[in-house]
């Protein structure tokens, strides 16, 4: 009778004090936050009003200069194509020489260090560093990709490659096949359409990411984007951004269609 009375004072669903701890200092950590921001209603009410006049402003759109934004959004795809080839291209050894599972430990580990610097800066950040080195135009902008290209491909490639079954790897090397055999026809087939999707994602990324270096002299259209919003020329602005959208949808048409194909 004992042992029951006692089983019967028991809470069935005891409170979990850590928990309710932790979600308090998270609220209190907020509200500082918001705070410490100068985050408000009053801003973001007045914050509409100008955006309704912003937007006001860009219709209806001036396609007078239409030259200049064809050559310059040809610019933007031409950089983000070249970079992807070269990207994809390097991608390939790069996350082979990370899987942790066909390289030993002396090559994997500073081989995901230099995966870790690609990825550890904001594609802005490169663009920057690499128009110090080499000047304006679109070289800075095809590197720039380029790295950040090696940064997104390699770690999945070789999170992939460190996914597979080893039995053909194991079978292939029984069998007398060197290196490169192994890796042709025991690895690559089982993460060929992992990688044919990583590519056409980040050919998409490459594409979105081409409009944005020209701000900071790295080529494309977006310089021709910063200098409009310097003029106050909102109308042009507005056909820009509608051509960039209507360039992002034509990208992301495009890598489902190398899907299609390739998968």
């Amino acid at each position: 009778m004992a042992a029951l009375s006692a089983v019967a004072r028991l809470k069935p669903f005891s409170p979990n004090w850590p928990a309710r701890i932790g979600w308090l200092l998270l609220l209190i950590y907020l509200i500082y936050a918001v705070d410490y921001l100068d985050i408000s209603i009053e801003r973001v009410i007045k914050g509409l009003d100008n955006g309704a006049r912003f937007i006001s402003n860009m219709f209806p759109p001036n396609i007078t200069r239409w030259r200049i934004l064809v050559s310059d959004l040809l610019e933007s795809v031409e950089i983000a194509i070249v970079a992807s080839a070269f990207g994809i291209l390097l991608s390939l050894p790069v996350g082979l020489l990370a899987a942790r599972n066909m390289m030993p430990a002396g090559i994997t580990w500073p081989t995901r260090a230099f995966i870790a610097v690609c990825r550890s800066f904001h594609p802005m950040i490169f663009a920057i560093l690499f128009v110090k080195a080499v000047g304006f135009g679109p070289l800075p902008g095809v590197l720039t990709l380029i790295f950040a290209t090696i940064g997104f491909i390699a770690k999945l490639f070789a999170e992939a490659v460190e996914e597979i079954s080893l039995k053909p790897v194991e079978a292939a090397r029984a069998a007398g096949a060197p290196f490169m055999s192994v890796i042709c026809f025991a690895v690559l087939p089982q993460v060929r359409n992992r990688f044919i999707g990583f590519s056409s994602y980040q050919l998409d990324v490459n594409l979105r990411n081409s409009t944005m270096l020209g701000i900071v002299g790295a080529g494309g259209i977006g310089g021709t984007l910063f200098a409009a919003f310097q003029r106050f020329d909102y109308d042009f602005v507005s056909t820009i951004l509608i051509a960039i959208i209507i360039s992002v949808m034509w990208s992301e048409w495009l890598a489902l269609k190398l899907k299609e194909k390739f998968q």
